[in-house]
């Protein structure tokens, strides 16, 4: 310390922010965006606007760089080269569960996902995963077709609607049904789905922030919902133990499954589980779909492609949906793809350095928030040809992106990589393909939504769009 204070006192004529970035470029740490704000830092402003942010800072400092927030300070790695550290690293350089722990326990509830070793957690993921099988997903088509239809049905021949609050209800009924299997969906009453609203509140930036036991009202709604879905759950679980009939779904898979010693799961860890897989996608699938009709509304020659297409792999009469031919709906699955890239849902992917590491000639030390931003590297000018345009035949051919690793990411990479992405896919396809078979969609006055920053995922701003019923 004594050593510090004299390293101070010679440098005070310099401003606080000017001494940190000196100390900073001493230790060779990443270069740090100065603030003159204490404790707060870059908060405010990155809040307002992160996307620009980010990129500002990229073309001032490099693929590189760290600021504070809240007294924490994040290490940006920005572009492939960059990014390949955190999706090549291990749980215990770059940890996950110090940094989402805090968010999901209290909504999935202790003994899942970020609430367990690591090496447990990675069990629990590859049980999921054995119920995420193609078997599952040519029932799924089935599901979710029914199911929209159905949804659908009170919205008329035309008229205008809340594009982002139909996929928010429409995405927890066909999740829930193919999910969590039968029994669950039919308990799914109105009653029920503020239940899981209450629960998804959970997922805030002051839930990421503040300790869970703080009594604010989203958060004592939270605690009410999980404990009231978790016993709903129970009685289900138990029900379908005492039966000698086995059903072909996802909660017979979790109750099927055991650990490597051969424990097999607690009710409790059953009922988490479904929560965790629920919600985790909920968000996440229900703005991309928000995003991708917005698209294709603004794009009217893309969206008549798309109907054609319809047409073309499922025949004129457009009979009920398979899962082979979802398969082959390669321009749906392009739109889909563009509006991951230019809309990913999760906006940063973060660990807590446990260990010092090295990136781009930079020391990074232990106790820095490491985050890579899919949005701003799926729009990188060095990586992307017209970076801003939505252009799904970009994929039809090379792009400056196809030989960079980590370029596109939306749900993540390498052992990180998201185990509901396929199901992700067959959900919104599905979903899409009936909607497109229904309905033409138009812009509101010519209203594209601006981004909601203030959500953490970036949902669409006044998402109402226009739509009409297609004559047969």
């Amino acid at each position: 310390m004594k050593a510090l204070d004299i390293w101070i006192n010679k440098n005070q004529a310099l401003t606080y922010g000017e001494m940190i970035e000196k100390l900073i470029r001493m230790l060779n740490h990443p270069p740090h965006i100065p603030s003159s704000i204490p404790f707060l830092g870059h908060a405010i402003a990155f809040g307002k606007s992160p996307i620009e942010f980010l990129e500002n800072a990229y073309d001032k400092y490099g693929p590189v760089f760290s600021f504070t927030m809240v007294g924490k300070t994040f290490t940006y790695l920005l572009g492939s080269d960059a990014a390949a550290l955190l999706f090549n690293s291990k749980n215990e350089d770059l940890n996950a569960e110090d940094v989402y722990s805090r968010l999901t326990t209290p909504v999935f509830g202790k003994g899942v996902a970020y609430d367990v070793p690591n090496v447990v957690f990675l069990e629990q993921k590859k049980m999921l995963k054995t119920g995420l099988n193609i078997a599952q997903f040519k029932q799924h088509v089935t599901l979710i077709e029914e199911e929209t239809k159905e949804y659908f049905k009170a919205w008329g021949e035309s008229g205008e609607r809340n594009l982002f609050e139909a996929f928010s209800e429409l995405i927890i009924l066909t999740a829930s049904h193919c999910l969590h299997g039968k029994e669950i969906r039919s308990l799914l009453n109105e009653k029920v789905a503020q239940l899981y609203a209450d629960l998804d509140g959970g997922f805030t930036h002051a839930a990421w922030l503040l300790p869970a036991w703080l009594p604010l009202p989203s958060f004592r709604r939270r605690d009410r919902a999980h404990r009231a879905i978790k016993n709903i759950f129970y009685k289900v679980i138990q029900k379908r133990r005492s039966s000698e009939e086995k059903e072909d779904d996802m909660l017979q898979t979790l109750l099927d499954a055991s650990y490597k010693d051969g424990r097999p799961l607690t009710d409790d860890e059953i009922a988490g589980m479904l929560i965790g897989l629920l919600l985790a996608g909920q968000h996440t699938s229900s703005t991309t779909s928000a995003w991708l009709g917005f698209f294709i509304a603004r794009d009217k020659a893309i969206q008549e492609q798309c109907y054609a297409e319809q047409k073309a792999v499922c025949g004129d009469d457009l009979p009920p949906l398979t899962y082979d031919q979802l398969k082959d709906l390669s321009l749906l699955d392009r739109c889909l793809k563009e509006t991951l890239r230019l809309r990913p849902p999760i906006m940063t992917i973060m660990r807590l350095a446990k260990t010092p590491q090295t990136v781009a000639g930079y020391n990074i030390p232990p106790g820095h928030q490491v985050c890579v931003s899919p949005t701003v590297n799926q729009r990188l000018k060095d990586s992307w040809k017209d970076a801003l345009d939505f252009k799904p035949d970009r994929y039809l051919r090379d792009n400056p992106a196809a030989g960079e690793k980590f370029a596109y990411i939306p749900f993540g990479a390498g052992r990180h990589r998201c185990i509901g992405e396929n199901f992700a896919y067959v959900q919104i396809k599905t979903i899409w393909s009936t909607l497109l078979r229904l309905y033409e969609f138009d812009l509101v006055d010519g209203y594209f939504p601006s981004i909601n920053y203030t959500t953490m995922i970036h949902t669409p701003n006044n998402p109402v769009i226009r739509y009409k019923r297609r004559s047969l």
